[in-house]
C-alpha cells in the first residue's frame, strides 16, 4: 500500500514541495496544496505502519507528522504576510479594484469590524474556504489593518488548517488503509470543511 500512495510523498523533497505550494497558493488558489498535505499525511501513516510492523523502526524517508504540520503552518503565515504587505503598498490601483468588487468590499468591511472587536475567527474560517485566505490577506493589507491584529490570527489559521489536513491524511490511512480511497475520503472531508467555512462566512457575522 505504501508503494501505491506513500511513494509519491516519500523522501525529504516532500517538505519543500508542500512548503512552496502552501506559500504560493495565496496568490494561486488553484495550487493543490491541500492535496499534497493530505497525501504526505497518508504517506506518513502508510510508511510508519509498514516499517514498524516489519522492523520496529520508521525510515527517514517517511514524512514526519510534526514537521509537516509546522512547515505547512509557517508557509501559510509567510504567504499571508507577503500578500498583506503587497496589498499594503498597492496604492490607489488596488483600492479601486477592491471598490469595484462587491465581494471584496464586503469582505474588507467585515474583516475590519472583526479585527476592531478583537476577534479574528473570520481569518481562521477564511483559511478553510476556497480562495478565502487570499481575499482576507489582501483585504487586510489594503485596509492598512495593523499587523499585530492580523498576523496572530493568520498563525492560528495556518496551524489549524495544517493540523487538520495532516490529520485527515494520517487517520484516513489508519482507518481505511493506505489506499486511494482513504485519500479520496480525506480530500472530501477537507473540501467539506471548506464549503462549510464558505457558507458561514456568507451567512452569518463572525466575531
Amino acid at each position: 500500500m505504501f508503494e501505491s500512495v506513500g511513494s509519491l510523498a516519500a523522501g525529504p523533497w516532500i517538505y519543500a514541495v508542500v512548503s512552496l505550494s502552501v506559500l504560493l497558493d495565496v496568490f494561486l488558489p488553484v495550487l493543490p496544496s491541500g492535496v499534497l498535505v493530505i497525501t504526505a499525511g497518508t504517506a506518513a501513516a502508510a510508511g510508519s505502519g509498514a516499517a514498524t510492523a516489519a522492523t520496529g523502526r520508521v525510515p527517514h524517508e517517511v514524512p514526519d507528522l510534526l514537521a509537516l504540520v509546522l512547515l505547512a503552518a509557517v508557509a501559510s503565515v509567510l504567504g499571508d504576510l507577503v500578500a498583506y504587505r503587497l496589498a499594503w503598498r498597492g496604492g490607489e490601483r488596488l483600492d479601486r479594484a477592491i471598490a469595484r468588487s462587491r465581494r471584496l468590499t464586503t469582505a474588507q468591511e467585515r474583516l475590519g469590524e472583526a479585527l476592531a472587536r478583537g476577534g479574528g475567527a473570520l481569518v481562521v474560517l477564511a483559511r478553510f474556504a476556497p480562495a478565502g485566505r487570499s481575499v482576507v490577506s489582501f483585504c487586510a493589507g489594503a485596509a492598512h489593518r495593523r499587523a499585530r491584529d492580523f498576523l496572530p490570527w493568520s498563525a492560528l489559521a495556518g496551524l489549524s488548517w495544517a493540523a487538520y489536513s495532516v490529520a485527515l491524511g494520517y487517520f484516513g490511512a489508519r482507518w481505511l488503509g493506505a489506499t486511494w480511497l482513504a485519500t479520496g475520503v480525506s480530500l472530501a472531508a477537507l473540501f467539506g470543511a471548506g464549503a462549510a467555512a464558505g457558507y458561514l462566512m456568507r451567512r452569518r457575522p463572525v466575531a
